[in-house]
């Protein structure tokens, strides 16, 4: 895989460098609320703006049905490129169009454009490779060069991740090449103890990665909504909580792989407890209890882990040499049901190992609890992407940038 290193030493003044960007970013009522992955790709973009190149930023943002919908316009994500490079970026109202090509053809050598959400043309995730590969042919025409940076969105087999790099001279940018060096650290000569935590809401999301990270790691934390499947499958009462009763033979299987194979498989001692879900929006207190994970009340869901669960983990990830955490340990959005994830984070920061956070909800809990992010070995851009990976899957983005 070449490097933008190896691009910037031949020379990108005056190319026109396509950046395939992951510009996915939250946004309410038109505001970002989290600009992370837009300061990801800046390194990438600055370096080659800096050496005179015409950069042509494109990316995806929610998932807009194949037709241009203003609630996923890129628009305020290429304001915010423009804040954070300290200078005016170029807007195209479309992604192969009239404004594309114009804005292209008046971009200047160091000048910066981004083009409006890939997904508004139905080409960029269609599933025919003919339909796909013709919007790629599209899009290589505002090019001369490729550059991969987009590490979020490399797990899919679209137009500008997969065919794109094919028809032109392809690199891989800085914050992929990153990623790969820390997921590489994660799967090939791993220091141990190599602890993984797991939640998020739906056990089914990570059970291959649980099936391949059985025979990885040495200690493996359950919460968050896929815990609640877990204490099911040991016979436990989980009230009104998080359940996939399909999944449940699939992890008792999983129980009884981990103890044979000599993996701690570490689920909630206890949790918080509530009537029902909180109301998000209002942030008011709510009415919520601590009982132990094998008491959980019939008409109560679990929404947290509980202290003596938080105490627990937060000791089998003190002797960490590597850590891979990837989802939240309950609502963190709600005060009062944040404090499992808070406990896991603040482990992760405590801890003298490499420590990762996968990407997704997990990224998005440590801006919004208020931890440095510098405290963290890595926090990755991409979840799904860091999954798969560790997963052991080939990478449709990855594979492509290989020559």
């Amino acid at each position: 895989m070449k490097t933008i290193d190896e691009l910037l030493a031949a020379g990108v003044s005056g190319k026109r460098v396509f950046v395939r960007a992951d510009l996915n970013v939250p946004l309410a009522s038109g505001t970002i609320t989290d600009d992370g992955r837009i300061r990801a790709v800046l390194p990438t973009v600055k370096a080659l703006a800096d050496a005179g190149a015409k950069v042509v930023v494109a990316s995806h943002l929610g998932r807009p049905k194949g037709a241009p919908d203003p609630a996923f316009s890129l628009a305020p994500a290429a304001s915010r490129l423009g804040e954070l490079l300290g200078s005016a970026v170029a807007f195209a109202t479309d992604t192969v169009g009239q404004s594309a090509r114009e804005t292209v053809a008046g971009l200047t050598d160091g000048q910066v454009a981004v083009l409006e959400n890939l997904r508004f043309n139905p080409g960029e995730t269609s599933k025919d490779d003919a339909e796909r590969g013709a919007f790629a042919g599209q899009l290589a025409e505002l090019a001369d060069v490729y550059v991969g940076d987009g590490f979020g969105a490399v797990h899919r087999k679209h137009a500008s991740v997969f065919d794109l790099p094919a028809r032109l001279p392809h690199y891989a940018g800085y914050l992929i090449a990153t990623e790969v060096g820390v997921l590489k650290k994660l799967t090939e000569d791993v220091e141990r103890p190599y602890v993984v935590a797991l939640g998020g809401a739906k056990v089914s999301d990570k059970l291959a990665v649980i099936d391949e990270l059985l025979g990885r790691a040495d200690r493996l934390l359950v919460g968050g909504g896929m815990a609640y499947t877990f204490l099911k499958a040991q016979g436990h009462e989980v009230g009104i909580s998080l359940l996939q009763e399909d999944q449940v033979p699939v992890v008792a299987e999983y129980l009884e792989r981990a103890e044979k194979q000599g993996v701690e498989l570490v689920l909630p001692v206890d949790v918080v407890v509530a009537r029902e879900f909180p109301d998000l929006k209002a942030q008011a207190p709510t009415e919520h209890a601590v009982v132990d994970a094998d008491k959980i009340p019939a008409d109560q869901e679990g929404l947290d882990i509980g202290p003596r669960t938080r105490e627990l983990y937060a000791s089998k990830l003190a002797d960490a040499r590597t850590v891979f955490w990837n989802g939240p340990m309950g609502v963190f959005e709600h005060p009062d049901y944040a404090e499992g994830t808070k406990a896991v984070a603040q482990a992760l920061v405590d801890s003298n190992g490499f420590t990762v956070v996968g990407g997704g909800d997990s990224a998005a809990a440590v801006r919004t609890l208020g931890f440095d992010e510098n405290a963290f070995g890595h926090i990755s851009t991409g979840g799904g992407a860091s999954l798969e990976y560790l997963e052991g899957k080939t990478l449709p983005g990855l594979a492509a940038l290989e020559d």
